[in-house]
C-alpha cells in the first residue's frame, strides 16, 4: 500500500476510520490478522485483566509487583488518559511513537482486506511490540466485556475478574448474571481465575467449573483487611504478609492490591519476599482519586463512571474527614446510568456543578441535568466544559473544602490537563 500515515497521530486518525462501528464485537477477524502476524504468547507468562471496575489499578499493582522482582513486564490498558502511548508499557516506560508507528505498520501489512476497530488495531500493536520485548510477564486489561473483547485472543496463564456490575449493558447484558457470563469468556480450562468478589455472579462460577478452572476467590481463599493507616494484610493458606498501604488512594484499592496479588501466587513463579511491599508502594496509575491541592483547596479526580464506582467513591470520601464541603463537577458520556451515579454519590456532595463532554456520545451539562430529575443534582450549576467549571468551582471554594471531578475518562483527561498543563 502507498500514502501510508508516517506519524503516531496520522495513524490514530487512519485507525479511527477503518470500520464502520466504533465496537464490533468477536475475535474472527482479530484473530485471523494475529495469525498472520505470526504472534503466539505475549510473553513467558500472561495475566489477563477483565471486570467493570478497578481493571487498571489491578493491572497497575502486578506491573509494579513483578518488575520489583526483577522481571521484565509489559502492560497493556485501555483508554488512555493523556496519550496514546499510555496504553503499551514495557518495563515501565510508555512505548515510544516509533514503535507504534512500526507496529501499527505491520498490523496493516498483515490485515489485507479485514477490517479492524481502533480498538483491535491497538491490541495487535500491542502484542506485537511485546512480542519482540522478551517479557517474563505481559499483563493484558480488556477492553469490553470479556468474551468478545481482542485481548481474549490470547490464552492467559492466569485470568482476574475484579468485579462485576452493570455497565456497557446495551452491549453485555442488563444484569449480573448476564454481564458475568461475557467477562467470564476470558477463563481457561484448567487454569487459575482470580475472583475479586466474595459475591460473584453464578454465571462466572458456572463457566469456571465448567472449564474446570480453580476459582480463587477474595474473602473466601484470600483475605485481606486493613491494619492502621500506614499497613495492611494479604494471607492465604500459604502466606501471610504485612504490606505497606498502597499510594493509590481509596478503600477499594486495597481490593484490588489483593486480587494482583493472588493473580502472580497463581502463577506458580517465586517472587522474593521484598518484591511484594516494594510493588505495591510503588504502583501509580492517573485519574484515580487523583488528588492535587489548590491553596488549601483538595482537589480529587476519578474515571469512575458507573454506579458501582460511585459508590466506591462515596466510601473514599466518607473515610477522609474534612473541615469543609464536598463540592462535585461531574461529566458523563450519555450512554451512562447518570442518575444511578448521582445517587450513589449525593449524600457525601455538597454542591454539584455539571459540565459537557463533546465527542460522539458527549452530552452537554444541559442533556445530562435533564437525565437527573429527582437527584441531588438537579438544580446543579451548568457548564460548558470541565474546564470552565474547574475554574469557576475553584474560585468559590474555600481553603478547606474537596473538589471531586469525576465521571468519565474523557471528563478526567481535561481535569488533568488543566491541572497539570505540560511544561
Amino acid at each position: 500500500m502507498t500514502n501510508l500515515p508516517t506519524t503516531l497521530a496520522e495513524w490514530l486518525d487512519y485507525i479511527e476510520r477503518q470500520h464502520p462501528a466504533t465496537i464490533d464485537m468477536g475475535l474472527e477477524r482479530v484473530r485471523a490478522v494475529a495469525t498472520r502476524m505470526g504472534l503466539g504468547a505475549p510473553a513467558k507468562r500472561t495475566i489477563v485483566v477483565g471486570g467493570t471496575n478497578g481493571k487498571g489499578s489491578t493491572v497497575a499493582f502486578i506491573e509494579a509487583i513483578g518488575r520489583a522482582a526483577g522481571w521484565k513486564v509489559g502492560a497493556y490498558t485501555s483508554p488512555h488518559l493523556l496519550r496514546y502511548n499510555e496504553r503499551v508499557r514495557i518495563d515501565g516506560q510508555d512505548a515510544e511513537d516509533a514503535a507504534l508507528v512500526a507496529a501499527f505498520n505491520a498490523v496493516e501489512a498483515a490485515r489485507g482486506d479485514i477490517t479492524l476497530t481502533y480498538f483491535e488495531y491497538g491490541t495487535l500493536a500491542a502484542l506485537q511490540l511485546f512480542a519482540g520485548a522478551a517479557l517474563d510477564l505481559a499483563v493484558l486489561e480488556v477492553g469490553l466485556g470479556g468474551r468478545l473483547d481482542a485481548v481474549n485472543i490470547v490464552d492467559a496463564d492466569v485470568a482476574v475478574i475484579t468485579t462485576v456490575d452493570i455497565d456497557h449493558a446495551e452491549w453485555l447484558g442488563e444484569d449480573r448474571e448476564a454481564i458475568g457470563a461475557e467477562k467470564a469468556g476470558i477463563i481457561r480450562g484448567w487454569k487459575p481465575v482470580i475472583l475479586g468478589e466474595t459475591d460473584p455472579p453464578s454465571s462466572v462460577l458456572a463457566r469456571a467449573y465448567l472449564l474446570g478452572a480453580n476459582a480463587i476467590r477474595g474473602g473466601s481463599d484470600y483475605f485481606y483487611e486493613p491494619i492502621d493507616a500506614q499497613r495492611w494484610r494479604w494471607r492465604d493458606v500459604g502466606l501471610r504478609m504485612e504490606l505497606p498501604t498502597p499510594a493509590l488512594a481509596g478503600p477499594i484499592q486495597l481490593a484490588n492490591a489483593g486480587a494482583a496479588i493472588a493473580a502472580l501466587r497463581a502463577l506458580d513463579r517465586p517472587l522474593p519476599r521484598a518484591a511484594w511491599a516494594a510493588g505495591i508502594a510503588a504502583a501509580r496509575i492517573n485519574g484515580r482519586l487523583q488528588a492535587f491541592d489548590r491553596d488549601g483547596v483538595q482537589v480529587r479526580v476519578d474515571v469512575g463512571h458507573n454506579p458501582q464506582a460511585a459508590g466506591q467513591l462515596a466510601r473514599a470520601l466518607k473515610a477522609e474527614a474534612i473541615p469543609g464541603r464536598t463540592l462535585a463537577v461531574y461529566a458523563a458520556l450519555q450512554d451512562k446510568d447518570a442518575e444511578g451515579v448521582v445517587q450513589a454519590l449525593q449524600e457525601v456532595v455538597d454542591e454539584w456543578t455539571l459540565a459537557g463532554l463533546e465527542g460522539p456520545r458527549g452530552q452537554s451539562a444541559q442533556q445530562l441535568q435533564a437525565r437527573l430529575h429527582g437527584t441531588a443534582a438537579v438544580t446543579a450549576r451548568l457548564v460548558g466544559t470541565v474546564e470552565q467549571a474547574l475554574t469557576q468551582v475553584l474560585a468559590q471554594a474555600q481553603s478547606g473544602d474537596r473538589v471531586l471531578v469525576f465521571g468519565s475518562f474523557h471528563t478526567a483527561a481535561a481535569a488533568l490537563q488543566w491541572l497539570q498543563p505540560a511544561p
